[in-house]
């Protein structure tokens, strides 16, 4: 790969759930690699944090209720106005809740978890589309879960239906929209050590944490994804921790046996 397509210097990269995880993550990996910022999440001090850290004191910080779809266009007019572009929109911002199964859940709850990890980034990806029709390509990248493909069934209900959605969002702005040079990659990660784990049901102890994905690891892989050419659409990216705590137990049986 040349270090042209490497870099993202001149390039505008607008980041939701900025504020913590894997949002802060890719803003100082895609700092680091040139990319001017834009960082949006619902409180504005942990986005300026965030800025800090990536060593872009001035980056755009755009505190944001993504459910809301007249500010998702004001913050992505405010982009385009400021920085240009996006040239890469991270989708990642999402949330879950403790009671999040069928006996537990409230339609408000359910709501919420919906609103939350697929019309947000639905909002999102609207708004960026046409700006990067008409300047002849873009990338996204959809933070979504290993949940959105069915298999992690502590998440819950409404988690996994909107993670299933979101990966077909993303699968659907590759059929349409490849002939205008624009891509979508969706990373589905398994377990990764952020402050959404505080909301689990049951604690997730420390040592188990420490074994996890972490959110540099899956900044990483949205680096990787945003320095490939332009001509190069990676369609989904699966990545899981080495150590699969919920299979473990059923490993370690498989282990024992004779």
């Amino acid at each position: 790969m040349s270090g042209a397509a490497m870099s993202g210097h001149g390039k505008t990269a607008w980041i939701t759930g900025a504020g913590s995880g894997i949002g802060r993550a890719c803003a100082v990996a895609l700092a680091a690699a040139g990319w001017r910022l834009a960082l949006t999440g619902r409180r504005e001090e942990p986005l300026r944090e965030t800025a800090e850290l990536a060593g872009q004191g001035d980056a755009i910080i755009l505190p944001a209720d993504l459910t809301d779809p007249a500010a998702v266009q004001l913050a992505a007019k405010r982009v385009a106005d400021t920085l240009g572009g996006p040239d890469l929109l991270v989708n990642n911002a999402g949330s879950n809740v403790p009671r999040r199964h069928w006996h537990q859940l409230s339609p408000e709850d359910a709501k919420l978890v919906v609103d939350a990890n697929l019309t947000a980034p639905f909002y999102t990806s609207l708004a960026v589309l046409p700006a990067m029709r008409a300047r002849g390509g873009g990338l996204l990248v959809q933070i979504a879960s290993m949940a959105g493909k069915g298999s992690f069934g502590i998440s819950g209900p409404g988690y996994i239906a909107a993670k299933s959605g979101f990966v077909a969002l993303s699968a659907s702005i590759n059929s349409e929209n490849g002939i205008h040079n624009i891509r979508s990659t969706c990373i589905c990660p398994g377990e990764v050590a952020t402050p959404i784990l505080d909301k689990r049901p049951i604690p997730v102890p420390a040592e188990e944490r420490a074994r996890m994905l972490q959110p540099e690891d899956v900044a990483e892989v949205v680096a990787f994804v945003a320095g490939m050419p332009p001509r190069a659409c990676i369609d989904e990216v699966m990545v899981n921790p080495t150590h699969r705590r919920l299979q473990a137990e059923w490993a370690r049986g498989i282990a024992a046996m004779p």
